[in-house]
């Protein structure tokens, strides 16, 4: 934490003072959070921010919830922001229902992430020299026109304390970074990521999962590939066979999964900004939403995840959750509040973007189980389909059933050998109706952990970062492409 007033003295202040107001509940939150962002383009440094952000929110119970956030580091500005956050609980009184918060184990606990170097003590000439050399090799061609690489890197000081007893100390590093090289011959554009596109993948570990990314190693082959998507056939059209590698499946499990399992846009209460869902609680323990291979988790335990921690923003513990099971629908992500009203167990899925909001219900690494086939087997068996990789666009309802989605790239696959390079892949489905043609998920050799850094959700609205871990996995009898076969 940085210096000043502790926050631990802060802490246990403004929980004493939750007693004076006779509170049911109350927990404050400080987080110390350091964000670290570089991006190189077309031969030169862009933009170097570096930029840190302290304070703390305060939820309490009094009648209704009230919410108060501030970043004045003394006791005056905690005493006063718990005046807000109790005056905000008495006004919203009037428009709620009794609340009931379910039962958790009280912890009083320190957790600290994995890594090895701390991405935020290396000299910045080093990320520099890497993201500048990775950069300038992308550009195989001239027919390139942009190139770009990233890192961004992010630390996170976060104190819980309730008036249940929880005292919890968090300390987690998160890091990572990609390139891209998008290409033109004046007809068509194409584009090409690595590891994974919209600035490209990310763990919770430190500075030697950004080197291992091997970012200039892969350049040359990144920006080749985009060249070659100019001359590439057009994706066919029709229903085929469809295998999705794992950077694509990491999207698919995201939106057609992970959103729809949060409970409180079951509830309706989160709704304005990506919608509702379709897997309402009548559905749980009886809708068939995948077949028997398709078996999906809510995991804060994952090693190295993006959405991993020791404790949510509520103090409940880091922990696995069943979403899918053997294709069953049977159960949510949720927070203590909505597991009680709808009387499911506490998923510890709540989490705040910063100090400053109040936590919503948030994916955690919502993750794909691996099954016993290889990548190999499911292009061997298949007669004709196609293979799509990397995420380029994406479009789903606000009940997250009817969505289509694009990639960077595809291949045709026929008589069970790769045949050719395909442009502009896309493919469309109804979620249950989707994850039922899954006949062949890769095994645990094969799987794997990708981050997301900007998921959004809320109004006002807040990112978060999650993680998705799969192996490729292969569809039968999927819509690809647009207009005639």
């Amino acid at each position: 934490m940085r210096a000043g007033a502790s926050m631990e003295d802060l802490l246990e202040y403004g929980l004493k003072e939750f007693d004076k107001y006779g509170l049911r509940y109350g927990d404050i939150r400080f987080s110390d959070i350091s964000t670290e962002s570089i991006y190189v383009k077309n031969g030169a440094v862009e933009s170097i921010k570096h930029w840190q952000s302290c304070g703390y929110g305060i939820r309490v119970i009094d009648g209704g919830w009230g919410f108060a956030s501030s970043s004045i580091l003394t006791r005056d500005g905690v005493l006063k922001t718990i005046e807000r956050a109790v005056k905000i609980a008495k006004a919203s009184s009037l428009a709620s229902d009794m609340i009931k918060l379910e039962d958790i184990t009280i912890h009083e606990d320190e957790y600290v992430s994995e890594y090895q170097k701390n991405p935020f003590d290396i000299e910045l000439e080093e990320k520099l020299d890497i993201l500048i050399e990775a950069e300038s090799r992308v550009k195989t061609d001239e027919s390139v026109k942009v190139s770009t690489a990233d890192f961004k890197a992010w630390h996170f000081e976060k104190l819980f304390g309730s008036t249940e007893g929880a005292r919890i100390k968090q300390d987690i590093i998160q890091c990572g970074g990609g390139i891209s090289a998008t290409a033109t011959d004046g007809k068509d554009v194409q584009t090409r990521s690595y590891p994974n596109s919209f600035g490209g993948d990310f763990h919770s570990e430190g500075y030697e999962f950004f080197k291992n990314l091997e970012l200039v190693e892969n350049a040359e082959r990144v920006g080749r590939e985009a060249v070659e998507l100019l001359q590439a056939k057009q994706c066919p059209s029709g229903n085929m066979d469809l295998i999705l590698e794992t950077s694509q499946l990491a999207l698919q499990i995201h939106e057609s999964c992970g959103h729809p399992t949060e409970l409180d846009r079951v509830r309706g209460t989160e709704a304005s900004f990506a919608g509702t869902s379709f897997m309402t609680a009548d559905k749980l323990n009886s809708l068939k939403y995948g077949s028997k291979n398709v078996s999906i988790v809510s995991d804060a335990t994952t090693p190295y995840g993006l959405g991993t921690f020791g404790y949510d923003d509520e103090g409940v513990k880091a922990r696995k959750t069943d979403l899918i099971r053997d294709g069953l629908f049977v159960g949510y992500q949720s927070s203590r509040e909505d597991a009680a009203i709808v009387g499911v167990p506490v998923s510890g899925n709540m989490r705040a973007d910063g100090w400053e909001n109040i936590p919503l219900v948030r994916m955690t690494n919502i993750n794909l189980e691996p099954g016993e086939w290889t990548r190999a087997e499911m292009i061997e068996e298949t007669k004709k389909g196609i293979i799509m990789d990397t995420i380029k666009s994406w479009s789903i309802d606000d009940k997250r059933l009817n969505f289509q989605f694009g990639t960077e790239a595809g291949y045709l696959v026929e008589n069970g050998e790769i045949t050719c390079l395909l442009k502009n892949p896309t493919y469309t489905g109804i979620t249950y109706e989707f994850w039922n043609n899954c006949n062949a998920i890769a095994g645990i050799d094969e799987w794997k952990l990708h981050g997301v850094p900007n998921c959004g959700k809320g109004e006002p609205g807040q990112v978060m970062r999650v993680g998705h871990g799969c192996a490729p996995s292969r569809f039968k009898d999927v819509r690809v492409g647009v207009g005639k076969w």
